[in-house]
């Protein structure tokens, strides 16, 4: 017999689902100029690449997140300029002042 969740538990789930659709669609969208086939593999691309394999290298200011290439080079560097937009951002990592820098593996700066 199937496990029923709670009605404050299946709120919150369906909140962390909305939340989750909508980081997903502003990323899509940060891509969007620099990839042509936004409208049709946008999503594919950003998953592929929040799944992609990546190297961690904190600093003493900084902490970078290196992404392994994708299958493509048309598709890693749309990822890049994602990473540079990111970037611009400031964003440190939570809970630490370490700031976020990101970057794919074999791509210019």
């Amino acid at each position: 017999e199937p496990v029923k969740l709670s009605t404050e538990r299946k709120h919150l789930t369906n909140m962390l689902k909305l939340v989750a659709y909508q980081v997903e669609s502003d990323l899509v969208n940060l891509i969007r100029p620099h990839y042509p086939r936004t409208d049709d593999e946008g999503r594919s691309l950003i998953q592929t690449a929040l799944h992609s394999a990546a190297t961690l290298e904190p600093s003493g200011t900084e902490l970078r997140v290196v992404l392994c290439p994708l299958s493509s080079a048309h598709r890693s560097q749309a990822v890049a300029a994602l990473c540079e937009t990111l970037n611009r951002s400031g964003t440190c990592f939570p809970g630490t002042q370490l700031r976020m820098h990101f970057a794919v593996a074999g791509t210019p700066k």
